[in-house]
Order: C-alpha cells, then sequence, then structure tokens
C-alpha cells in the first residue's frame, strides 16, 4: 500500500482483512499489518508470541477450530490514522481449541477494536471483546489465561 493514505483507504483494508480471515487466507495478515505492529490487547494464549507472529498464531488457533467464522461488521468509522470497528462474528467449534476438543457448539462474540495506521498497513491495535469463547464451550479459562 501508498504513503498516500486515507481515512478510507485504511476502512477497506480493515475490510479486505475481515474478508480474508473467514476465507482461511491467513497470508492476508503480511499483507495488512506493519513488522512492527504492536497489540495492545493480544490474544492471551500461552506461548503466543508478540506482535505479528502472535497474530497470525491466534488466526490459526481460532481458524482451526472454528473453520466457519463469519465476522459481520456492524460499524466502521475513521479519521486521521485510525480506523474504528464494532463487529461480532459466530462459529462452530468442530477443531480442537487449546485442548478442548470439538464440541459442535455455536459461540458469538462481540467486539470493538480501534486501528492505527502508518503506510497503509495497521501498526497497533486496541480491542474490547464480549463474552469468551470457553465460557460458551462450557469451559473455564486456565488460570491467567481469557479468550477473546
Amino acid at each position: 500500500m501508498q504513503e498516500n493514505t486515507t481515512p478510507e483507504k485504511n476502512k477497506a483494508v480493515i475490510r479486505h482483512l475481515i474478508e480474508e480471515v473467514d476465507k482461511g487466507n491467513l497470508a492476508v495478515v503480511d499483507e495488512c499489518f506493519a513488522r512492527d505492529y504492536i497489540d495492545h490487547n493480544p490474544t492471551p494464549i500461552r506461548g503466543l508470541a508478540p506482535g505479528i507472529e502472535g497474530v497470525k498464531k491466534a488466526f490459526n488457533i481460532f481458524w482451526a477450530a472454528f473453520p466457519d467464522t463469519r465476522h459481520v461488521i456492524e460499524d466502521l468509522m475513521a479519521e486521521g490514522d485510525k480506523v474504528v470497528a464494532r463487529y461480532w462474528a459466530c462459529g462452530t467449534h468442530t477443531g480442537e481449541l487449546m485442548g478442548i476438543p470439538p464440541t459442535g457448539r455455536q459461540v458469538t462474540m462481540t467486539g470493538i477494536a480501534i486501528y492505527r495506521f502508518a503506510g497503509g498497513k495497521i501498526t497497533e491495535r486496541w480491542v474490547e471483546q464480549g463474552r469468551g469463547v470457553l465460557d460458551q464451550l462450557g469451559m473455564t479459562a486456565p488460570t491467567g489465561a481469557q479468550t477473546h
């Protein structure tokens, strides 16, 4: 992407990211995230690397457990170098998740994420998400861990 980005172009990156993740195209992470990306609310799964490598691993873990996941962007607003997305997602637990065998249960989550951009790529993210996935699967998160 070019240095000459606009709020509308940044919103298009978020739409593209969500569409491709829902298709299972996890290579989109390298396309949309800067190499020095900072996640201010990383997925708290033990063993995940910080930054872009952690994002890749988290997407892989959740895609393997919920391959039919679909995200719906309810609101997408942008100003300056930031984009705010309010969304919900649902998926069926058909693969292992952190040692939890498939339950066949459908889970849903809601969230609001703030993305900061530079040079057409996501450089930072802050996210708040609703009810945890493990809670919906009838499990309790391991000590010191939460899921989004």
